[in-house]
């Protein structure tokens, strides 16, 4: 079995997916293959999977990036997230942080809608790339709070970060885990986290929903899933041994270290799940008229 994981290794995906490989080769007692296959937020792993054989073998580490947002923003899509993927099973879910400069007179979220309100397109935010889940974050808080903020993508995640600390850079949506010993050590501010639930490693830090823009989502989400045609028994095997490993503490502690949650959902509701993720995506993207160029 290859499971291609569409980042780099070392990366927080590598590193959660590879607690899933190793511990699948114990259980089935045969070696379950890693492929890194980085580039493109996702997609180009995405789409060897996507025209792979549909024996259960070949199996891809999806993500927001690759089956929720990307193929949207690209002209033509690279693949259909719904019709050439069987979805497997949900792994984790990490969320992203909003960050406020320091010097910010904002001390919360509900400060930020205010001022954001009151100067129109003054205020700005910056993400590690057109198209990527922090750029996305910020398109939703727009949409949802009815704010206008310049969005200013960069070319990686040193220049954001880096101009959000020198306060070149009013605010940042962020992975969870990345700035949170800038936000211990008062360097940056957390105004709230983007997930269902406080994040473990910032507990005192609200979620947007809880802050002030009721039901507002948007979670980095990995999970695994195969080619469309794979049957569904093949399907539901896979999906009982990935949840029963998933559901291990011992899993758990080792992904609290990557911000990572671990998810345990049947095959039904991650197809759910994925389906509603995608035409949400598409509803910010059209509206705020994103296109990769």
């Amino acid at each position: 079995i290859k499971v291609i994981i569409t980042f780099t290794a070392g990366s927080s995906t590598d590193i959660v997916g590879r607690v899933v490989t190793q511990r699948l080769s114990e259980v089935w007692g045969q070696p379950v293959v890693v492929e890194n296959k980085p580039g493109a937020g996702g997609v180009i792993g995405s789409q060897v999977v996507a025209k792979s054989p549909a024996d259960g073998y070949t199996l891809v580490f999806g993500s927001i990036a690759s089956h929720g947002i990307l193929p949207a923003i690209q002209n033509p899509p690279p693949y259909d997230p719904l019709k050439d993927f069987a979805p497997v099973s949900l792994v984790a879910m990490t969320p992203n942080v909003l960050l406020a400069n320091v010097a910010s007179p904002a001390k919360s979220l509900s400060d930020l809608i205010q001022m954001a309100r009151s100067k129109p397109g003054e205020l700005n935010f910056g993400s590690t790339s057109l198209g990527g889940s922090p750029h996305m974050s910020g398109e939703l808080l727009k949409s949802m709070a009815k704010i206008d903020v310049l969005h200013i993508p960069y070319k990686g995640s040193s220049g954001a970060r880096t101009d959000v600390l020198g306060g070149q850079v009013d605010l940042m949506f962020d992975a969870v885990t990345t700035m949170t010993e800038q936000v211990k050590a008062g360097k940056v501010k957390a105004i709230a986290t983007s997930g269902r639930q406080r994040s473990d490693v910032l507990p005192d830090v609200p979620t947007l929903s809880e802050a002030g823009v009721p039901n507002y989502e948007a979670t980095i989400w990995l999970g695994i899933m195969a080619p469309k045609a794979t049957p569904k028994a093949v399907v539901e095997q896979l999906n009982a041994a990935i949840s029963k490993i998933v559901g291990q503490a011992e899993v758990k502690q080792q992904w609290s270290k990557q911000g990572a949650t671990p998810m345990v959902m049947s095959v039904s509701a991650f197809d759910k799940y994925l389906q509603d993720d995608v035409q949400k995506w598409a509803t910010v993207i059209r509206a705020a008229n994103i296109k990769l160029d």
